[in-house]
C-alpha cells in the first residue's frame, strides 16, 4: 500500500493547504478533512494525506500526495469530494499550493 514518502526521488505531486481558523473551529475542520480523505482515498491516484494542527489552534496544514497533477485535477471534479471541500472553506480561509520535493534532510 502506498504511504507518505517525502523524497526527491519520487515523481509525485504534493499539495499543501494551510487553513486559518478560529481556535474553536480547528477540530471541526480536522474532522471535515478526515472525512474528505476517506472519500479521496478511494479515488485513483491518491497516495496519502497528513493533517497537522498548530498548537495555537489557528491553523491546520493538509499535506497530500497524488500520483500526478492529472489525478489531482480529476479529484477536484469528483462530486463526492465537493461537500467536504465546501464545508472546509466555510470554516476558515485557506492557502493551497502544489509542490515538488526539492530537499530532504535526515539525521
Amino acid at each position: 500500500m502506498p504511504t507518505t514518502t517525502i523524497s526527491t526521488e519520487q515523481d509525485l505531486m504534493t499539495f499543501v493547504n494551510v487553513f486559518t481558523v478560529e481556535p474553536e473551529h480547528q477540530q471541526e475542520l480536522i474532522d471535515v478533512l478526515v472525512e474528505a480523505t476517506e472519500v479521496m482515498r478511494t479515488i485513483d491516484g491518491f497516495i496519502s494525506a497528513n493533517l497537522h494542527k498548530s498548537r495555537d489552534g489557528r491553523r491546520v496544514v493538509n499535506y497530500v500526495q497524488w500520483r500526478t497533477e492529472e489525478h489531482f485535477a480529476r479529484m477536484l471534479q469528483e462530486p463526492r469530494a465537493r461537500p467536504h471541500m465546501e464545508r472546509a472553506a466555510e470554516l476558515g480561509s485557506f492557502d493551497p499550493i502544489t509542490c515538488d520535493v526539492t530537499y530532504v534532510g535526515r539525521a
